[in-house]
């Protein structure tokens, strides 16, 4: 069965939009129940900031007092978790969700989440509205993403291993520089408007580790981290929310909620990026009330139509061909 997905997935293509044509949102929530959830929160947005960058601290902080292979581990599984989280909360941001004030949500978002992690997230919101327009479509810009699903075990390991080892990272730095360079015209431009901020962000936070006389902790708590197990982090939230699905066309079914526990939340699954169908049902909904849309749906009586797993690690079999 996972090789029937596997041809069907690399040898259809889909040229129109998947968003939500076959049934309708307000189908499935009364116009009261979504003026509710797509209210926004300045107290959301500050917490949720907050505790992402609380968390990373306080993990520097340990292995800063407490120095041994054990705490070190720990911190950069915990800070790769939380590095994730910010690119889920500057996700947030790109849909205008994080704050009430666009200028707000849009500067917060910026400094605090797309910058420290790499990102351009003016870039990113142009992609990103394409991919929700034409989910696993050949249109979908973040299809190669998912394409290549499901794998041999040995792909898997190695895929894994290269996010762990940080080739995976250098390499998707080389691809994004060469993306951004391109050709020479305007090329100066485009490398200052795309790297100026992320180079800022991250300036600021070696200066800040240095100020304490530990700049080492930049490289060991910040950069390692990004360059490994958020590394793997991502792959794997990827690989959940749209590969290997049992049906491209339905909306429903070309995307994937799954279901996890602490662990899940801390690693792979921050912010309640998990309930990744509600999201492309209601994009305008704000993370944390993306759990109230799942119970909508399954109190609707949808719960047998979409694609629900249980688990990180039954998504990772379902993707792992034999």
């Amino acid at each position: 069965m996972v090789e029937m997905q596997q041809k069907s997935e690399k040898t259809r293509t889909i040229s129109g939009s998947t968003q939500w044509q076959t049934i309708k949102p307000t189908d499935i929530v009364t116009s009261g129940q979504s003026q509710a959830l797509r209210q926004r929160s300045n107290l959301w947005g500050f917490y949720l900031l907050g505790h992402a960058w609380l968390i990373i601290i306080a993990s520097v902080l340990l292995f800063a007092f407490f120095p041994n292979i054990f705490t070190f581990l720990f911190s950069v599984i915990v800070i790769g978790g939380r590095q994730l989280g910010l690119s889920i909360l500057m996700h947030e941001g790109s849909h205008a969700l994080l704050f009430k004030s666009r200028t707000l949500n849009d500067r917060l978002t910026v400094w605090f989440a797309a910058w420290p992690m790499i990102i351009n997230m003016q870039e990113y919101r142009k992609r990103h509205m394409a991919h929700h327009r034409f989910t696993r479509t050949d249109k979908d810009p973040e299809n190669f993403l998912y394409t290549p699903f499901p794998v041999k075990p040995d792909s898997m390991i190695r895929k894994i291993l290269r996010d762990l080892t940080g080739i995976a990272f250098i390499r998707g730095q080389i691809g994004l520089y060469k993306a951004i360079a391109g050709n020479k015209e305007g090329r100066i431009e485009r490398l200052k408007t795309y790297y100026t901020g992320p180079v800022l962000a991250n300036t600021l936070l070696l200066a800040v580790a240095t100020a304490f006389g530990r700049a080492d902790l930049f490289l060991l708590m910040w950069v390692l981290p990004m360059a490994t197990t958020h590394q793997l982090f991502i792959r794997v939230r990827n690989i959940a929310e749209h590969s290997t699905m049992p049906d491209l066309e339905d909306p429903l079914k070309n995307s994937r909620t799954t279901l996890t526990n602490f662990i899940g939340r801390a690693t792979f699954a921050p912010y309640w990026v998990n309930y990744h169908i509600e999201h492309h049902m209601m994009p305008y909904v704000p993370c944390y009330r993306l759990k109230n849309v799942h119970h909508i749906l399954l109190e609707k009586g949808f719960g047998e139509r979409m694609e629900i797993q249980k688990g990180y690690w039954t998504v990772l079999k379902l993707n792992t061909s034999a």
